[in-house]
């Protein structure tokens, strides 16, 4: 599926369009594209920025919560006047001004498993910036029953990780492609891993990773490039290092 752009989206991807592997023909695709991402927080934000000015057509955000003033420090969607507004409306506004030919869907509830598949099939694509393992392997879960390319990501203090899961298909062996639980098999208990709120977390790791999370999605979209598949990108931003771990169908 393409859609035509005119005159001012043309000058608006001109950096795109020269680009011999987008070109008019992935921009279109960008345009035809429709990619949600789960949660307007630290990686939302910057997914959602880049997505909206690489020029993804529709965007859905899904969030149940408010603006507070601790999450300005990373969550660069929003601004101190948009403290005590849903992140589903601040975040739409701010999308709006930096590319009004983007269509925001808002969906300002929390993902549940008795929601999560009916929102998830309306898109082509599933970026997770959420900030729990409850929804991260609901949003998992959900995307493999739903057949839908999920981009997720995660960050702690001062680490961050991504991968692309596409579990209903198989490589070129025919072998099935792992899924999230071939990476991380079971839930770690409650209270093991603290939340950002108890641990901290510098801000600028949640832009790192979520611009990572923008370029996978990018990819996926467009059709270029080797995507994060079977692959977790592992980035410590103390020791400015990245690395890989490859996993499999059923083993790391």
């Amino acid at each position: 599926m393409t859609a035509a752009l005119d005159p001012s989206e043309i000058a608006r991807y001109a950096r795109h369009i020269v680009l011999a592997e987008i070109g008019g023909a992935g921009q279109q695709k960008l345009k035809a594209a429709r990619v949600l991402v789960v949660g307007a927080g630290g990686l939302g934000a910057p997914v959602l920025q880049y997505l909206a000015a690489a020029g993804v057509g529709t965007l859905g955000i899904i969030d149940d919560d408010l603006v507070s003033l601790s999450n300005l420090q990373r969550q660069v969607i929003h601004g101190t006047s948009d403290i005590g507004r849903p992140k589903v409306e601040s975040a739409a506004d701010r999308i709006a001004d930096l590319n009004p030919h983007v269509r925001v869907v808002p969906h300002t509830l929390r993902l549940q498993p008795d929601n999560a598949e009916a929102i998830f099939r309306q898109y082509d694509l599933v970026v997770d910036g959420s900030d729990n393992f409850e929804t991260r392997y609901l949003a998992a879960d959900t995307a493999e029953a739903a057949r839908v390319p999920l981009v997720t990501g995660a960050v702690g203090r001062f680490d961050g990780s991504v991968t692309v899961l596409k579990p209903y298909e198989t490589d070129a062996g025919g072998n099935s492609l792992p899924s999230y639980r071939d990476l991380f098999p079971t839930k770690p208990p409650p209270g093991a891993v603290p939340a950002c709120a108890e641990a901290g977390i510098v801000g600028a790791l949640t832009g790192v990773i979520g611009t990572l999370q923008a370029m996978e999605a990018i990819k996926l979209v467009t059709g270029i490039g080797v995507p994060l598949v079977g692959r977790l990108l592992l980035y410590d931003a103390l020791a400015a290092e990245f690395s890989t771990i490859r996993y499999r169908r059923g083993k790391v």
